[in-house]
């Protein structure tokens, strides 16, 4: 049974198929064309924190394919209430052909893929978020007119679950990436990913912008400000000291205008959204000419569609 957990039990041929899948199911949207291969299907959305394009984009995908999305909520699920989670997810389960879990723990995706009842989509834990990747790729390959043009990738900000699921995904396809973090976030650490991305060569480390930044195409960040910190727009006291710590320690690595047109006038823009302005993006790089960000938001519809058909082993009907 296929499931899409961390990128680590996929090969290069299983990211190509399911980007390929996903340039086919996007030129049938754009055509018009009706792709209803999973009527009377049901996928098992189980969010344990919020979301905005995970959602949209799954649910979207699903009823596009003609099957039926349902949304569970964790805080108004009966786990908010103390009931065990191999118990709730054993059931949960019963009641659809996939479970796609934004998880707080990655875990407990783990721990859910492992009973085998049904494929299982990490779609947002600590650790791990593949599907953003995913899309991430199909964004990239589009802008460059193929995967043989898309040579280096730099990330700036926190490593975490983002720069995790991108290093994973360059290492198996063979794109160098650069990752400039000053501090990662120690919950998002899987130390076999890290270990497997060392040994490609591709992936390096450094604090050094103009290093991190030459002839790479394209630039990614993620937010490094927990919005936690904040209550009604301001910084909450308790948090004050870590909020300006953050500040201190990420604000040089910030994606903004100037920085592009000066070390890489030709790279692309990505961001994973939401943006924070003003902290790891500028409102003039969101906007700037090379800005991939909204096409990189749309393309995560497109991908999810893939990884549905591509889980339930659906893909020879397009391939």
């Amino acid at each position: 049974m296929r499931h899409l957990i961390s990128l680590k039990e996929q090969s290069k041929e299983d990211l190509l198929t399911i980007i390929d899948l996903a340039k086919k199911l996007k030129e049938k949207r754009a055509n018009g064309e009706n792709v209803d291969v999973f009527h009377n299907k049901t996928e098992i959305m189980f969010f344990q924190k919020t979301s905005t394009r995970t959602r949209l984009s799954f649910e979207a995908a699903m009823t596009e394919l003609g099957g039926h999305a349902i949304y569970l909520d964790g805080r108004t699920s009966q786990m908010s209430i103390g009931a065990e989670f191999i118990d709730e997810i054993n059931a949960i389960m019963r009641y659809g052909q996939i479970l796609m879990f934004r998880a707080l723990k990655a875990s407990d995706v783990i721990t859910a893929a492992s009973l085998n009842r049904i494929p299982v989509i990490d779609a947002c834990s600590e650790k791990y978020h593949p599907a953003q990747s995913l899309g991430d790729l199909l964004s990239m390959i589009e802008h460059s007119n193929g995967l043989e043009n898309v040579k280096k990738i730099t990330y700036l900000g926190i490593e975490n679950n983002i720069s995790n699921s991108l290093q994973i995904a360059c290492t198996k396809l063979g794109i160098e990436m650069v990752i400039a973090a000053p501090l990662v976030n120690q919950p998002s650490v899987d130390e076999e990913l890290n270990e497997i991305c060392k040994k490609s060569g591709l992936i390096k480390r450094t604090l050094d912008l103009e290093e991190a930044l030459k002839n790479t195409d394209y630039v990614h960040t993620d937010s490094w400000v927990d919005m936690e910190f904040f209550r009604d727009g301001k910084v909450i006291p308790e948090f004050k000291e870590e909020y300006q710590k953050r500040i201190d320690t990420f604000l040089p690595y910030q994606v903004n205008a100037k920085m592009i047109d000066t070390y890489c006038p030709n790279a692309g823009i990505m961001h994973c959204m939401p943006c924070h302005i003003g902290y790891e993006i500028t409102r003039d790089a969101v906007d700037h000419k090379n800005s991939c960000i909204y096409d990189q938001a749309e393309n995560r519809l497109h991908i999810q569609k893939a990884i549905l058909v591509w889980l339930l082993e659906k893909e020879s009907e397009y391939l």
